[in-house]
């Protein structure tokens, strides 16, 4: 999900420096005068992409959305040019802020939305007898939410057992926590090496609640 924003976030940067670049010189009956102008209707589809993106990307809450819909009316002496270049800049700034993981919030909502369906699909494969993948699926997600946070605490990412006990030094949990986590593990690369005999159909389903609780808890 958060590549579709960032790629999304590219295409309407170039669809809007295409619109800046399309401003041509217009007569105005209005004002009785010329002055560059751009396309209205190119202007407002761009606007209701751009809305939308805001509106998930960052949230209706964030200053950004909010501020796009303050700016976003042209009013009845203004331009479609001035309009847009108002809404560059905060369309801009919101780009820069998702891109740099500033917007925790919204990015963790997002995660969490993966996650609980990277769960659910390794709850159905169990439930029809893919045990084995459905503790890859769930040692995926742990192992995913281990680097998440290690983003957020600035610890380099590396191997699972690594950013584990890197983690539990750094205080984000406990040796408990860490031990479980551990012996998660065990259960992925126990069901990847094909080693079913090492673990039990309920081992998998305690693996995919605990990786559950544990991204409630943290993430």
């Amino acid at each position: 999900m958060s590549d579709i924003f960032k790629k999304r976030f590219c295409e309407l940067h170039q669809q809007m420096e295409d619109l800046l670049d399309s401003k041509e010189s217009k007569y105005s009956g209005f004002l009785e005068k010329n002055q560059i102008e751009i396309e209205g209707n190119s202007l407002l589809e761009w606007k209701v992409k751009a809305r939308s993106l805001l509106n998930k990307a960052c949230g209706e809450n964030s200053e950004h959305y909010k501020e796009f819909l303050k700016n976003e009316e042209t009013g009845l002496y203004g331009t479609h040019l001035a309009t847009l270049e108002r809404l560059k800049a905060i369309f801009l700034a919101a780009r820069e802020d998702y891109e740099g993981g500033y917007l925790r919030e919204t990015r963790s909502l997002i995660q969490a939305e993966v996650f609980d369906s990277e769960l659910e699909q390794a709850m159905a494969l169990h439930e029809a007898g893919y045990i084995s993948p459905a503790a890859i699926v769930a040692g995926v997600v742990l192992e995913t939410s281990l680097r998440e946070l290690c983003d957020r605490e600035g610890i380099p990412h590396g191997k699972l057992d690594k950013m584990n006990s890197d983690l539990a030094k750094a205080g984000i949990y406990n040796k408990l926590q860490q031990k479980r986590i551990t012996a998660l593990a065990d259960i992925r690369n126990s069901a990847a090496h094909g080693k079913s005999s090492e673990f039990s159909d309920q081992d998998v389903v305690d693996m995919v609640r605990d990786v559950e609780r544990f991204i409630a808890g943290h993430l």
